[in-house]
């Protein structure tokens, strides 16, 4: 591989890394208007269900677009499957093993059964439909049961996709994103359409919990959109980027954020914004290369960043503990007040994600996430990957 293009693939996303944190901020948006904060039934409540259909959503599609895309980026030729595997397994079950604990001693231990809580702690509950299940202990850490099998998939993937050649990889992309567009209608016409699943002010009138669980929870299902992750990332670096800006790319994303708000839920789960998505993290992931400003690479952001993954874990604890005060007070919160108790929870999410990321996160990353020794001789499982074309590298950053 040329120096160029290792500068490239190995120049730090910082821009990536600050819109990780607003994706968890719309999902920590989305779980306030679910979470009996604002008075059911007043303005407000209505109002933030209805801006709010998307936000969770999408930020669940980015996170899933964005591992394929940063493995993929960052993966080094010749790396072993375990080293690959270990490095991802101990990002995330550390914090996973914390918030679980502390969502089981705070409110879930009362009313999980033992099988549950098990599957819960494995991240095997994402496997079954049942939301009892999926939804069960701390409830956001379903997606991470899909990002355990994206990463025990990812160094048997990587060699595939970086046999693909560069022509042809936006025909690929474009099939994964098609597949994943077509998933509500397959839904649709093969699963049961009862039972329903429990509404959620409007979002999920008439939604039945197969298909839900089907296109939204499965994580089949949301391996597509890790591995046009992993295309996204294969075209950049093969220099077959298009050439959209963050800005245009973030534009198309804002409007397909409008446009889930009044799509059926099934689709909205991801169909009318993975395309979107996928064009605006490649697109930042260029900039930051070219040494572009995106506005989402500066030092706050990228602090923000780095504690999103423990800010995701860690707020659906906080509205759960909150909520439930709330919901035993005699008379509702008005509007002010409600907008001041999620200023509050926001406030106690952030800071109880810098202590679980500096005090838990960031040293066992450091004990167990890097090779103590030279690498052995072993089988790699990352090909190396096709150096960039020349007309279309990018510049060194």
């Amino acid at each position: 591989m040329s120096s160029a293009a290792g500068a490239e693939r190995h120049h730090h996303l910082d821009s990536l890394t600050g819109a990780r944190f607003v994706a968890a901020a719309l999902v920590f948006v989305c779980h306030l208007a679910t979470g009996g904060l604002f008075a059911p039934g007043s303005g407000a409540a209505d109002g933030l269900m209805t801006a709010t259909k998307t936000a969770g959503t999408i930020g669940v599609s980015f996170f899933f677009v964005l591992s394929g895309f940063v493995l993929t980026w960052s993966t080094r030729p010749g790396e072993t499957y375990a080293r690959v595997l270990r490095r991802r397994l101990v990002k995330i079950f550390p914090n996973h093993v914390v918030t679980f604990a502390l969502a089981m001693a705070v409110y879930a231990a009362a009313a999980t059964p033992l099988g549950t809580a098990v599957l819960n702690l494995l991240l095997l509950q994402s496997w079954s439909s049942d939301p009892m299940v999926f939804l069960s202990v701390n409830g956001a850490s379903w997606s991470l049961s899909c990002e355990l099998l994206f990463y025990a998939l990812f160094p048997l993937l990587l060699p595939l996709v970086g046999r693909i050649r560069a022509g042809r990889l936006w025909w690929w992309a474009g099939g994964f994103a098609a597949a994943v567009m077509l998933l509500p209608l397959a839904a649709a016409h093969l699963l049961p359409s009862s039972p329903a699943f429990p509404a959620v002010g409007s979002w999920l009138d008439g939604v039945s919990v197969e298909g839900l669980w089907f296109v939204y929870v499965f994580p089949l299902s949301r391996l597509l959109e890790f591995v046009l992750g992993m295309l996204m990332a294969r075209v950049v670096l093969s220099g077959r980027w298009i050439g959209l800006g963050a800005l245009p790319a973030a534009a198309l994303t804002v409007v397909a954020y409008v446009v889930g708000v009044y799509t059926p839920m099934l689709f909205t789960a991801a169909a009318v914004t993975v395309v979107p998505l996928a064009l605006l993290i490649a697109a930042l992931a260029t900039a930051d290369a070219k040494g572009l400003r995106t506005g989402l690479k500066g030092r706050v952001m990228r602090r923000l960043g780095e504690v999103s993954f423990a800010f995701y874990l860690l707020h659906g604890i906080v509205l759960a503990c909150i909520g439930e005060h709330i919901g035993g007070l005699d008379t509702p919160l008005t509007t002010v007040q409600s907008v001041l108790v999620s200023l509050l929870a926001l406030v106690v999410s952030l800071v109880l994600s810098l202590a679980l990321h500096h005090g838990v996160e960031t040293p066992v990353m450091r004990r167990w996430g890097r090779p103590r020794r030279p690498a052995d001789p072993a089988p790699p499982v990352a090909a190396q990957l096709p150096e960039p074309a020349a007309e279309g590298a990018l510049p060194r950053a």
